[in-house]
């Protein structure tokens, strides 16, 4: 279910999310949201631009805190910040208390649910805790494979490398084409820019490639092409959510999305990411087993440049098209056409 509409007025909520780790999911949506963003709320940042923090060209002011935010007049609270484990600090808790006493709806990507604890809400307040596992699921089938619709898969060599941000410029550059297309969300950024998905690191393991598969299944009819938000990485060691993915999609495509220049997973110096052109061969090998009836490619790359300046991006993407033989590009500074010509033509 979606609770946010266009004509919502939102406050971020993004405490050292702006030139922290944790802040992915605000910066999404500052990025793609539909909803009118009327502040973004960050003590560390408060005062100074966003578009010189981010790159985003949007004019949004930066306050300190949620009642600072109040002055600004929204209506909904976005929860933006994912710390590490998912605990908010007690100052944080109290802000979003503070929000929510004021008449604040809030929108909730962490694993801990608010709505148990605000039982008493105004009639058209309320409390959207997205992590929760859909009801009626079962073990993966291999079903999608039946649907006559493309399905693009974007599958990283690391975690927070710009998959949903592939998947959703994609979508959007096929949209404006006039292509029946559609994103499905499987993360909370995603989720609350779509309005609609699956958490999937809220489903047990057992259930996981199925929820994938009811998903694809549900929208599969409808439109020709779905692009499905990417998780984690199979180079990663702590990353559970690639698998069920791929199986419950039965993607017909990949894209491999890379950030240029990572040799290593981050925040773990000892954990190799092997060559690009080895990380080809293993998505499309795991990629063509457990029911797929062709052999699946990677037939992109999207590469994140965001580190670099525009000079050395274009440089860093001739390196990679040439190692691979793959068209690349980095979606977000230079848009998908490149990648979306290949794709829907090959």
């Amino acid at each position: 279910m979606n609770y946010l509409t266009a004509n919502h007025r939102v406050a971020i909520l993004l405490h050292e999310g702006i030139k922290g780790t944790h802040g992915k999911t605000g910066l999404a949506y500052l990025r793609y949201g539909q909803a009118s963003i009327v502040a973004v709320i960050d003590a560390e940042c408060a005062g100074e631009s966003l578009k010189q923090l981010t790159g985003i060209p949007k004019h949004i002011p930066i306050v300190s805190s949620v009642q600072a935010a109040l002055t600004c007049d929204p209506d909904v609270l976005l929860i933006g910040i994912a710390p590490s484990g998912g605990i908010l600090p007690d100052a944080w808790k109290e802000e979003i208390k503070q929000g929510i006493i004021a008449g604040l709806s809030v929108v909730n990507g962490l694993h801990t649910p608010l709505a148990p604890n605000f039982p008493n809400l105004n009639p058209q307040q309320w409390i959207w805790d997205i992590r929760q596992e859909p009801s009626g699921l079962s073990i993966g089938k291999a079903k999608a494979r039946s649907l006559v619709c493309q399905r693009i898969l974007t599958v990283g060599t690391d975690m927070s490398v710009g998959k949903m941000s592939t998947s959703l410029e994609c979508h959007n550059a096929a949209q404006k084409r006039g292509i029946k297309s559609k994103f499905l969300g499987t993360g909370q950024g995603g989720i609350m820019i779509s309005g609609g998905g699956i958490a999937l690191d809220a489903i047990r393991v057992d259930f996981a490639a199925g929820a994938v598969e009811k998903m694809v299944l549900e929208a599969g009819n409808d439109y020709d092409v779905l692009w499905i938000e990417g998780q984690g990485s199979l180079c990663h060691p702590g990353s559970t959510a690639t698998l069920p993915l791929i199986r419950g999609s039965q993607p017909t495509d990949l894209i491999l999305v890379h950030r240029a220049g990572q040799t290593h997973i981050n925040r773990l110096p000892d954990v190799a990411i092997p060559p690009l052109k080895q990380v080809i061969e293993l998505y499309e090998s795991v990629a063509s087993v457990a029911g797929t009836t062709d052999e699946i490619k990677v037939k992109a790359i999207a590469l994140n440049t965001f580190h670099l300046d525009e000079l050395d991006a274009k440089k860093a993407i001739e390196t990679v098209q040439e190692t691979t033989g793959l068209p690349c590009t980095d979606v977000v500074r230079f848009g998908a056409d490149k990648l979306l010509d290949f794709l829907l033509n090959n």
